[in-house]
């Protein structure tokens, strides 16, 4: 009975890591997948002009973008809001931070109207300077 004792195999105290391997392949695909639909944000189609790019410092806080869709609707980072919401954010943020741009894109297929109140809402939360985003003209061959 003693050498059948001795035959019996020792428990590993090794940890497996062959089903972590998997979760993390798992996990990288994931988020290899969802990262481009992350950055896609609202779709507009900007006016292309020939304006001089904004020359953006390392030292400035990251810019508040206000878009205006061409229905009319309003986004901050991407996210629906109204009037009013945009008018307290704004508000709050400028007297955080007063250096922050604040920039407004619109779509050139937005009415006028719905471009220029978004900066009114901008210059009435107290806001000094607002800048409209652009695209560049193509390149001409």
């Amino acid at each position: 009975m003693s050498k059948y004792r001795d035959r019996k195999r020792k428990p590993i105290a090794e940890i497996n890591v062959v089903p972590y391997i998997d979760v993390m392949l798992v996990l990288l695909i994931i988020f290899m997948v969802t990262a481009p639909l992350l950055t896609e944000g609202v779709k507009i189609e900007l006016p292309q002009t020939t304006a001089n790019p904004v020359e953006l410092n390392e030292e400035s806080p990251e810019p508040f973008i206000l878009t205006v869709d061409a229905d009319g609707q309003l986004y901050i980072d991407d996210l629906k809001k109204t009037g009013p919401e945009v008018q307290l954010y704004a508000a709050a943020l400028f007297r955080e931070k007063p250096a922050t741009d604040f920039l407004v894109r619109g779509d050139k297929q937005a009415i006028y109207d719905d471009v220029l109140q978004a900066m009114v809402l901008l210059k009435n939360a107290g806001v000094e300077s607002v800048s409209l985003v652009t695209d560049p003209l193509p390149a001409k061959q």
